[in-house]
């Protein structure tokens, strides 16, 4: 049963500052000494990282499309254990969800999964009395989703607030409330979102302190508390990893399994390296821009996605890693890339050299690459048996020119289905974000082969290859 008070925070459309406003109320609730649970709609790696600095809690990702509805509570539940309150930040505008399919994997039905009262952040930097018309309209489309007030962003004077809030007192809206347009509180960007707070640390944490004493001067906190608590139960139980992978870890000594970390490669969801260590794992975090070796002992490594581009420079330089990593995929033991992870085991990546292990080059390209996919295993892999559907998201400026030698690593279905990705010997390597708690099987099955792996490396036997290729029909 989820009985923790909770907001989810909401916009008309992108841009609005939405994560400006979650992230300052985030801090700001912190600061007053409450355990607060951060969330973030949809399959975005970025604002959880704001989320975390905020309120120094892992940030978690609910995505209805790639998780299925069945999973929002849970996970909600377990990221919000023994916490004062909830904030869930909501993606796009409110109504926006997977392109095609209704309400599926938007805010609004995240909210209603939830039960959670929805405080709506508009930018009313260029009307007045119209905002009423706006949110009224937002109010009254859908019924079930409880639009319990408005913070009014980006105000201009005393005399605009004036305005905004007479015109949302007519509409009978809560004013929960309204701030000023602050440079200060703006958080940089480049090709795919916000600069990541592994990349910008000490300034991050500069940026969400502003954000905080922003939120606290503008917004009535004990108004939005109280809304807060309004939230009724919502009978789901806690996700739990280890009832997850429902595997028994052997005796003895657990397979290290090394996960990529660092300013490079920051994005990986946070029930990832949970189910590793549920499965019976040694999760090792490295840095591939500063460790020359892999963690001793190293069985099995996980490449999530990041922004290798920025720092292709770096990688390339680090020749002692990269041998490593080529090394450790020609032993047969498991390896798990997405996106980035890709082009790090890619040969080359605009021109500088990378791991090898991939037979393509890697370059940036002008195209953003983004949406949801319906993905099936087409190859037998240390991750995935062939045949094992999971869903995903693409989010990338980058294109892999393949070479020969590997087979597909999924079948994406739909109106152009094709296939994506590698798999070469132990190596699974895709441009395809995936979700591990939709498909908790991924993880044992990761840790079992890096089992076989390590038992394999004591005695000298050789790993047995990987690369079964089946037919991505249907």
């Amino acid at each position: 049963m989820i009985d923790v008070p909770r907001l989810v925070v909401a916009a008309p459309a992108s841009g609005t500052g939405k994560t400006t406003v979650t992230t300052g109320l985030m801090a700001a609730f912190a600061q007053r000494g409450l355990r607060v649970s951060p969330h973030k709609v949809g399959p975005d790696y970025i604002d959880p990282g704001y989320h975390a600095l905020a309120t120094g809690r892992p940030g978690r990702n609910l995505d209805a499309y790639m998780c299925g509805t069945d999973l929002v509570g849970p996970l909600f539940a377990h990221g919000a254990q023994g916490c004062d309150l909830a904030v869930v930040e909501g993606v796009m505008g409110l109504y926006d969800g997977a392109s095609g399919q209704g309400e599926l994997a938007s805010t609004a039905q995240v909210s209603k999964l939830l039960r959670a009262p929805v405080v709506l952040v508009v930018d009313a930097s260029s009307q007045s009395r119209s905002v009423a018309a706006l949110v009224h309209g937002f109010a009254s489309f859908d019924p079930q989703v409880r639009i319990g007030g408005v913070i009014l962003n980006k105000v201009g004077s005393d005399r605009h607030e004036e305005l905004l809030r007479d015109a949302l007192e007519e509409a009978g809206m809560p004013v929960l409330g309204a701030l000023r347009r602050a440079e200060g509180v703006t958080t940089p960007s480049r090709h795919l979102g916000l600069v990541p707070v592994a990349e910008r640390h000490q300034d991050a944490t500069a940026a969400v302190a502003a954000m905080a004493e922003t939120v606290r001067r503008g917004c009535d906190l004990d108004a939005l508390w109280a809304l807060a608590r309004t939230a009724p139960p919502v009978d789901a139980s806690p996700w739990d990893p280890a009832e997850a992978v429902r595997v028994r870890p052997v005796d003895g000594a657990r397979p290290v399994i090394a996960v990529a970390g660092g300013p490079a490669f920051s994005f990986l969801y946070a029930e990832h390296p949970e189910l590793l260590a549920a499965a019976g794992a040694e999760v090792a975090v490295f840095d591939p821009l500063r460790d020359e070796r892999l963690p001793e002992g190293t069985a099995g490594l996980v490449i999530g996605g990041g922004f290798p581009e920025v720092y292709v420079g770096e990688l390339a330089a680090n020749e002692p890693l990269r041998a490593a990593v080529a090394a450790l995929a020609a032993s047969g033991a498991p390896l798990a890339a997405e996106c980035a992870g890709l082009l790090y085991l890619a040969r080359s990546l605009d021109g500088e050299p990378m791991c090898a292990v991939v037979p393509g080059d890697a370059r940036m390209s002008g195209r953003l690459t983004l949406g949801y996919r319906d993905a099936v295993a087409v190859s037998d892999s240390p991750l995935a048996a062939a045949g094992t559907r999971m869903r995903g998201h693409e989010f990338h400026r980058t294109v892999l020119e393949p070479g020969a030698g590997a087979v597909p690593a999924w079948g994406l279905r739909g109106p152009q289905p094709r296939v994506e990705g590698f798999v070469i010997g132990g190596v699974h390597a895709s441009y395809l974000h995936t979700h591990w708690a939709a498909e908790p099987g991924v993880a044992a099955r990761f840790v079992e082969h890096a089992g076989r792996s390590r038992a394999a490396g004591a005695t000298g036997a050789a790993v047995p290859p990987q690369g079964r290729a089946r037919s991505c029909a249907g």
